[in-house]
């Protein structure tokens, strides 16, 4: 099985990679055109008996899910063993634990597209794998309850914006006052269109409508509850998939810093570490998305029982907080996007912080950060594996980093 999630069949001009195939099957394929190393799945001759019964029925059309078909305990090894597999590969020896299940009750943000078809008829699903088309769908088993209107919702946005005749994205995000709606690809829109879509809002009881963050209308703030903090979230802002996740994600972290009086947190988003961590500790915020850092200080200017956050907006890519900002603290948090965070990496590696604590969506690029840390005189000393996007390949991991005393004193030398 391919770190993608897809079986993997060696042949003499090499690998063939085919979605829904499982180890030790054997299988028909057929040619996928514009993509020659891989195969699509026709037919199961001889299954595995670890094949088990896909939970959706637009499993192996929709191409949200790429595993619902592997038995869930030969699933959860495999993806923990995709993270060892990396970490081996970079030269990273760190005790790894078992696979935390943090899917929770589903998914609470989710990104739904919406097309004409070929009889102008409004179609809202999700893309087919490695393709274009649109799987129409009307409901996803791996979605939270609380966006159970967002599908209709979407269709609705759609209908409203047929005339336009363009692809739209849609993203819902559940908050505590209901739906929050990011539509995206509409273009600009009439006063008759701005109208009509606050109709649709009203109908669907949504929270808040936007169009690439500009306010469409809002009938109540999109809260989202974060420790003893509210946090009234950005127009499309970025926030863990599932509950369940950024739950586990914060205890392993709060776990981690255990101890640490002053914590620096980078490309910290609305503060879901800043605003946990500033219950025992002073903590620096700083990320690079000025609406999520002004949201943040919001929240901090409302909260109470919190010890101080001082929440800066700064691009971290090209300026990383430098080795005499960072010796300030006695840990750093450190969530960066999916690329990871190589000039902080280096910046951190050079610092004489003691305990540094890492989160991450990919364990390649992690990997990549992990060895400038390791060459810096860190030690890897914990790793866990988070599953919040249940049925994908997509991993999140919080690991922990010392450096010692004699290696702190040679840093600050």
């Amino acid at each position: 099985m391919g770190r993608g999630g897809d079986g993997i069949c060696d042949t003499a001009a090499g690998p063939l990679y085919i979605p829904y195939a499982l180890p030790g099957e054997s299988v028909r394929v057929d040619a996928w055109l514009g993509h020659p190393d891989r195969r699509r799945l026709i037919e199961v001759e001889a299954a595995s008996p670890e094949r088990t019964a896909p939970i959706c029925k637009y499993f192996g059309t929709c191409g949200g899910c790429a595993m619902q078909h592997w038995e869930r305990t030969h699933y959860r090894a495999w993806k923990r063993g995709v993270l060892v597999e990396v970490l081996a590969q970079a030269g990273l020896d760190g005790p790894v634990d078992d696979l935390v299940d943090a899917s929770g009750a589903g998914r609470r943000r989710a990104v739904f597209h919406a097309r004409l078809d070929a009889d102008a008829q409004v179609v809202v699903g999700f893309s087919a794998r490695l393709a274009h088309d649109l799987v129409a769908i009307d409901h996803c088993p791996i979605l939270a309850p609380e966006l159970a209107g967002a599908l209709a919702a979407a269709r609705a946005i759609a209908e409203c914006l047929a005339r336009l005749r363009k692809p739209l994205d849609v993203q819902a995000t559940a908050t505590l006052a209901g739906l929050d709606i990011d539509l995206r690809g509409s273009g600009a829109l009439s006063a008759a269109d701005a109208a009509a879509l606050a109709g649709v809002a009203e109908r669907c009881a949504l929270a808040r409508l936007t169009r690439h963050g500009e306010i469409v209308v809002q009938r109540a703030a999109p809260l989202m509850r974060i420790g003893r903090a509210q946090v009234v979230l950005p127009p499309g802002a970025f926030v863990q998939a599932t509950a369940a996740a950024e739950a586990m994600l914060q205890d392993l972290v709060l776990k981690h810093c255990g101890g640490a009086r002053t914590i620096v947190d980078l490309f910290c988003g609305v503060g879901p570490f800043a605003l946990r961590l500033a219950e025992e500790a002073r903590v620096s915020a700083f990320d690079g998305d000025a609406p999520a850092i002004a949201a943040l200080q919001r929240a901090v200017a409302q909260a109470q029982g919190l010890k101080p956050i001082a929440a800066q907006t700064r691009d971290l890519f090209r300026h990383p907080l430098s080795p005499g900002e960072l010796n300030r603290f006695d840990a750093v948090v450190v969530n960066p996007p999916r690329q990871g965070s190589e000039a902080q990496a280096r910046a951190l590696a050079a610092s004489s912080v003691r305990t540094l604590v890492a989160v991450s969506c990919n364990p390649a690029t992690f990997a990549c950060d992990a060895r400038i840390l390791i060459d810096g005189g860190y030690a890897l000393t914990h790793v866990t594996p988070v599953d919040q996007f249940l049925f994908s390949p997509h991993l999140e991991l919080v690991a922990k980093f010392q450096k010692s005393d004699v290696i702190g004193q040679k840093a600050r030398i």
